[in-house]
């Protein structure tokens, strides 16, 4: 370690505890990398304030000896967004953690950005209220890496993805500033929504310290049904039909042949008797939903729509459905690739056509799957090249963003960009969209300490 570093060690540690400032065998390997499995490096030390004001006061002292920090909450990112590159510090926010208020009447919750996502949940729900913030590693992603992320999941269809719920903001910036903007009104017409600036920056503008998040109501039921269907266009055509006649759809996932089967024989659920082209669950949330659900399906089967239809009888089965559509068997394969996209849901049964000849056509023997968010137009194509070197992942990655940039769609739907989508950046944004950015990050990060090297292409 040089001496400036210890110095600034030495600093730290006055500043804000010797238990707050890791360094050296101190330091977890679980820091090195989020769930990409791609960061290569340790950080040369670890930060853990357990204050807002710690969280600032650790951000002026980095700042004025123009020392790199990495922020990281679960680690459960996909994009290398939460990985340190050689020299950087990491701001770990395990210990900024809580739930400071469910206020009732306004219906938000006031949360620490260390707390688990399940942690908000299981509060919500004892206080009587949805937070509708869900995705599949919410046992351990936190609060502030969903807001910087702007993560999705699988209810956006009826309560929209995480900025959607998120009404107030605390934010350190880099210079140790701190915008306390903890608004609780859905209406706030009040100039420029800084907010908004902070939730999908992923931790490049600023360090979310504190949120306001929007509750709702606590459904009284919900019912749930796996259907076979035999082409994607029947698919879009029975999302239409779902949307006008179930007043209560909070999900709409569909799973192409190529995922389903496997998933399904993994983990051992017998679900069809005949493989279905398509598979959909499709959930539907509120009072006495079965019979509505029941009446949809008929109609759905009488017209030829949808094949076969599944209802889950209880909870076992429904959790069964969902084990099958969450596929974590689909990490076990070789040199897995998870890609994450978006394009115009009409587009999605071409563009999986396409991108399915293409990735064959260069590797032949590639196991290659798609799946989804299809109610909000959010596709993950999943891609096993046995023995497959960096460059092959590499390419596969060129391959599909070249015909997501064919369809005028976006090569991160959920997941971020981090530095796994770094450099495809410009396949979504215009050259005018992202020189702003940079006008954007320069103002609020002159000296370019937070997240370096995340999100901006070099």
């Amino acid at each position: 370690m040089s001496a400036d570093t210890t110095g600034l060690i030495d600093e730290l540690r006055r500043a804000l505890g010797d238990d707050a400032v890791l360094t050296g065998g101190d330091i977890g390997d679980r820091t090195r990398s989020d769930a990409s499995q791609t960061g290569r490096h340790l950080p040369k030390a670890v930060l853990r304030p357990a204050t807002v004001d710690a969280v600032a006061t650790a951000l002026r002292v980095c700042n004025a000896h123009r020392q790199s920090v990495v922020p990281q909450g679960g680690l459960t990112g996909l994009a290398g967004g939460a990985s340190p590159q050689a020299g950087d510090f990491a701001l770990s926010l395990e210990r900024l953690t809580g739930i400071e208020e469910i206020d009732e009447a306004a219906q938000t919750m006031t949360v620490k950005a260390g707390t688990p996502l399940e942690v908000a949940q299981k509060a919500a729900e004892a206080a009587g209220f949805l937070l509708a913030i869900d995705l599949g590693a919410r046992g351990s992603c936190q609060i502030g890496g969903n807001l910087s992320t702007n993560a999705g999941g699988i209810r956006v269809i009826r309560h929209g993805v995480t900025r959607d719920n998120v009404l107030g903001l605390e934010v350190a910036l880099a210079d140790g500033t701190v915008l306390t903007m903890l608004n609780k009104m859905v209406k706030n017409n009040t100039g420029y929504d800084l907010r908004q600036l902070f939730i999908g920056a992923e931790g490049t503008l600023g360090i979310i310290t504190r949120a306001v998040l929007r509750l709702k109501p606590l459904p009284e039921g919900r019912a749930t049904a796996l259907l076979a269907l035999a082409s994607y266009d029947d698919v879009v055509r029975l999302l239409k039909r779902a949307q006008r006649e179930l007043g209560g759809l909070s999900a709409f996932e569909a799973m192409w042949r190529s995922y389903f089967s496997v998933t399904a024989k993994a983990e051992n659920i017998p679900l069809f008797a005949e493989e279905p082209d398509f598979a959909v669950i499709i959930e539907t949330e509120g009072a006495d939903q079965a019979a509505p659900l029941e009446a949809f399906l008929e109609g759905a089967l009488t017209d030829g729509l949808i094949n076969d239809a599944l209802i889950a009888q209880s909870e076992k089965e429904r959790r069964a459905f969902w084990i099958v559509r969450e596929g974590l068997v689909m990490d076990r394969l070789p040199s897995i690739v998870n890609l994450d996209v978006s394009l115009a849901i009409g587009d999605l049964g071409r563009f999986a056509e396409a991108c399915d000849a293409a990735l064959k056509a260069r590797f032949a023997e590639a196991y290659v799957s798609f799946y989804g968010h299809i109610g909000d137009s959010n596709m993950h194509i999943a891609v096993s090249v046995a023995g497959a070197s960096e460059a092959d992942l590499h390419e596969i990655d060129e391959i599909v963003y070249r015909i997501v940039a064919q369809y005028h769609g976006s090569i991160s739907a959920e997941h971020g960009i981090g530095t796994l989508k770094r450099d495809y950046l410009g396949y979504s944004r215009k050259p005018e969209e992202l020189d702003v950015m940079r006008r954007i990050k320069t103002a609020l990060d002159p000296n370019g300490i937070l997240n370096p090297g995340k999100v901006l292409p070099v």
